[in-house]
């Protein structure tokens, strides 16, 4: 592999900011050393540790390097190999990790607004990818990384592992052929306990071990103004996308790959809010998102508050709580098992392969078509979140008949908000005075990825990036 100094990769990046792409034979092909795939891993404060983790234990890959911008995570990481008598390079900066010619692949576990640069930049130092969902923090990026791996002819792997699970793929050809009608709604839930995460008087202190500039990377460097760094940068928009981009993506894949739908939906809308307590946290912790994509609806649930007041236990619709439902003319799919209009089973799947093993094997062929779940899969899925939150921030608080009223013509969003409101009075929450917010009705050119009309909205499709950590609008 060509040697790539730190000035020459800087370099190289603002070339291809500035509108020139280095050609796709620029970089010899992975083998790594006794034919292993050397892997990196970037960003292993939580769902990093599991890369780490899958990665050591595949024949055939070897990790050779981390990367965390917080020292206490980086040395925990090196110690932990050390235990085990094994040596591994760390390191704060990602651009000093994407010089590294002994890495042969990157896997990605940052927080969400490091998601696309980080890949694209991996892309175009050669590497090979393994990125966390979503894949992005915004659509327009998630494109450019889709850009990023078919200009440097790289294998870019979604972490939506679901698309792994065989039993998935078998149970939408079931449907497809007819078993149980045409699909009406495919649903997506993700009811998972939120709590507070606390309200703060001021600016909060940054840990001396966290390179503050670099985590931050392409958002706003503002003050912390949250109690913890960590984890629950989810729950504001400038790094987090909420629980639909967090927890919701995987369920948002499996219900666009059982709609068969390849592009974002032409028509999408929003209702929510953050209810129940009052905290530092921007993004709602109670949602609802309709994609209307004209003969089927996609639509999405967000709950973070228990079944009711006081309750450990969650919601659960039709069995599911963190699942989907693909509701058909003559039955539905409940997580892997078919049942008919009166509960019944139908049918059972099962199988699946590990997610990790798929990306390396792929990494081995240089085939792309042998990803379980493809770049392009996970920008279609993330986008699909993204979309409904710009329709809620661009929202405005109503009353519920205000709400009821706006989607009265549509049976299915008016049967979900119905169930919010009698799960938020459940937990003493009154939507007349802790009112939910109505989001605006989005039209889009599902060709073009942009909005029809609405400019505000376009402007949310991306975001101001902070030099130098800015996506290049030329990959």
């Amino acid at each position: 592999m060509t040697k790539i100094t730190r000035r020459s990769f800087i370099s190289r990046s603002a070339l291809v900011g500035a509108g020139f792409a280095l050609p796709a034979s620029t970089w010899s092909q992975p083998t790594g050393a006794n034919g292993d795939i050397r892997v990196a891993v970037i960003g292993f404060n939580g769902r990093g540790e599991a890369h780490i983790s899958e990665f050591s234990k595949m024949k055939g890959a070897r990790v050779v390097a981390l990367c965390d911008c917080d020292q206490a995570v980086l040395d925990r990481g090196r110690a932990a190999f050390e235990k085990k008598n094994q040596k591994v390079e760390t390191c704060i900066d990602i651009r000093k990790l994407l010089e590294n010619k002994d890495v042969d692949v990157v896997s990605i576990a940052t927080p969400n607004h490091w998601h696309s640069l980080a890949g694209i930049w991996a892309c175009q130092a050669g590497k090979d990818v393994y990125v966390e969902k979503p894949v992005s923090h915004n659509p327009w990026e998630g494109r450019k990384l889709v850009e990023a791996a078919r200009t440097y002819n790289k294998i870019v792997q979604t972490g939506t592992q679901s698309r792994s699970e065989h039993a998935l793929k078998e149970a939408f050809q079931w449907i497809k052929e007819g078993n149980i009608g045409k699909i009406h709604v495919a649903r997506g839930l993700c009811y998972k306990a939120r709590p507070s995460i606390g309200k703060v008087s001021g600016p909060q202190p940054i840990p001396p071990t966290i390179n503050y500039d670099l985590w931050c990377g392409p958002a706003p460097k503002g003050p912390l103004k949250r109690k913890n760094v960590h984890y629950d940068w989810h729950w504001v928009w400038p790094t987090g996308n909420g629980d639909i981009g967090n927890q919701g993506i995987h369920q948002m894949d499996i219900i666009r790959w059982a709609a068969g739908k390849d592009k974002l939906s032409p028509r999408v809308m929003s209702v929510g809010g953050r209810l129940g307590y009052d905290d530092d946290g921007e993004t709602p912790n109670t949602q609802m998102v309709v994609h209307d994509y004209g003969d089927l609806l996609l639509i999405f649930e967000v709950r973070g508050l228990p079944r009711e007041a006081g309750a450990k236990e969650m919601d659960k619709y039709r069995g599911q709580d963190v699942g989907h439902v693909i509701e058909c003319e003559g039955g539905y799919l409940a997580g892997k098992t078919a049942y008919d209009k009166d509960g019944g089973v139908i049918k059972k799947f099962s199988g699946g392969e590990n997610h990790f093993e798929n990306f390396i094997k792929a990494v081995r062929s240089r085939n792309p078509k042998e990803l379980n779940a493809e770049i392009l899969e996970g920008h279609l899925s993330s986008a699909l979140c993204h979309t409904g939150n710009i329709s809620y921030r661009l929202g405005a608080e109503k009353r519920p008949e205000e709400i009821l009223e706006a989607v009265k013509a549509n049976k299915a969003a008016t049967e979900t908000f119905d169930r919010m409101q009698e799960h938020l009075a459940k937990n003493n929450v009154d939507l007349q005075k802790s009112q939910a917010t109505l989001g605006v009705f989005l039209e889009m050119d599902p060709e073009t990825e942009k909005f029809k009309e609405n400019e505000a909205a376009d402007a949310l499709l991306t975001r101001m990036y902070r030099k130098p950590f800015v996506v290049p609008a030329k990959v």
